[in-house]
């Protein structure tokens, strides 16, 4: 029988340039991997109901082994596609994957690392009215393994409307001065007149400004958790800040925008501490960063507040914006 007998395939003498010996520099990597991944994958969001998304992904894993030429790209490629594509993101899933990826490397690679970038879409109540609308969230969940350890990070954007308290203070001191030059003369109020007069443009003669603004949340996941708490998180970001951007909106749902962006005045480090405060009381969270972004109407630049829990060893106080999406 001829050596070209017993092969029934062309991979028997293909070239396999990665296992050849390394010539050159040798040096031990950090990472080394793909990204811009595209993968159809699943969410459970907060009514229970699974959407499918597409995600762009990163996937890595070090090289420890200065000799050897590079690590084998298409094992990280068909991991991420048989288990990560069309399957429902979770930490548990999250975690099989980079322990694979090391696995699948043995010899050369102790650790991993996996990023995941989605809209997350849920439908948003209204504020008053029965309706519901399409909301998006851009937001990114990384899996990481080191030393045998695995970490879970999501990061999160939030949109949200603020008005700024020295604006409102202003707007009403010109209020207050149009209402004295309008019945200061008469020396007597009448309450149906005043009424009346405030229902003008002349009533109501200045209005403070107010922005879209956007809290960008970073947060370590304790290992316990079964899900990823997409949903809670904004409910709790969005809670705190009193003032979430709207979907679908009535007349009366505008309406109660506008009370609650009078209620919930707020500079940047006012959001930046409610939500602090917010995050603090989750013990689901080991670790968070906020940066808060108020986009001014006032300005042509952004006022922006940073705050971490402030925890030993953790999150540093970078003020870099972190991209999510």
């Amino acid at each position: 029988m001829s050596a070209n007998d017993s092969c029934n395939d062309t991979s028997c003498t293909m070239p396999d340039i990665a296992n050849e010996p390394h010539s050159g520099p040798n040096a031990k990597l950090n990472w080394v991997g793909m990204s811009g991944i595209e993968v159809p994958v699943f969410m459970i969001n907060g009514c229970k109901e699974k959407i499918q998304m597409v995600s762009k992904v990163q996937a890595y894993v070090n090289l420890t082994d200065p000799e050897s030429k590079g690590i084998h790209m298409s094992r990280l490629y068909l991991t991420v596609d048989q288990k990560l594509g069309m399957g429902t993101l979770s930490p548990k899933l999250l975690h099989d994957i980079v322990t694979d990826f090391v696995e699948s490397h043995e010899g050369i690679s102790d650790s991993a690392y996996l990023e995941c970038r989605l809209e997350f879409f849920e439908r948003r109540n209204s504020l008053i009215s029965d309706n519901t609308g399409w909301k998006s969230y851009p937001f990114r969940v990384i899996a990481s393994m080191k030393k045998g350890v695995i970490t879970t990070e999501l990061s999160l954007q939030i949109p949200y409307s603020s008005t700024c308290p020295c604006s409102a203070a202003l707007a009403r001191q010109l209020i207050q001065k149009g209402f004295q030059e309008k019945f200061s003369e008469t020396g007597m109020v009448d309450v149906e007149q005043v009424h009346d007069w405030l229902g003008t443009v002349e009533g109501i003669s200045a209005t403070p400004h107010s922005q879209r603004s956007v809290a960008q949340v970073r947060v370590r996941l304790d290992e316990k958790l079964e899900e990823l708490p997409i949903s809670r998180l904004i409910d709790e970001v969005e809670n705190a800040l009193q003032t979430p951007v709207q979907a679908a909106v009535k007349r009366e749902d505008e309406q109660e925008f506008a009370r609650l962006n009078a209620a919930n005045l707020m500079f940047c480090e006012d959001a930046a501490r409610r939500i602090h405060a917010k995050l603090n009381e989750d013990d689901t969270l080991e670790d968070f960063w906020v940066r808060i972004n108020h986009m001014e109407s006032l300005h042509p630049h952004d006022a922006v507040a940073i705050v971490t829990k402030g925890i030993v060893n953790g999150y540093r106080d970078d003020p870099r914006e972190f991209p999510i999406y």
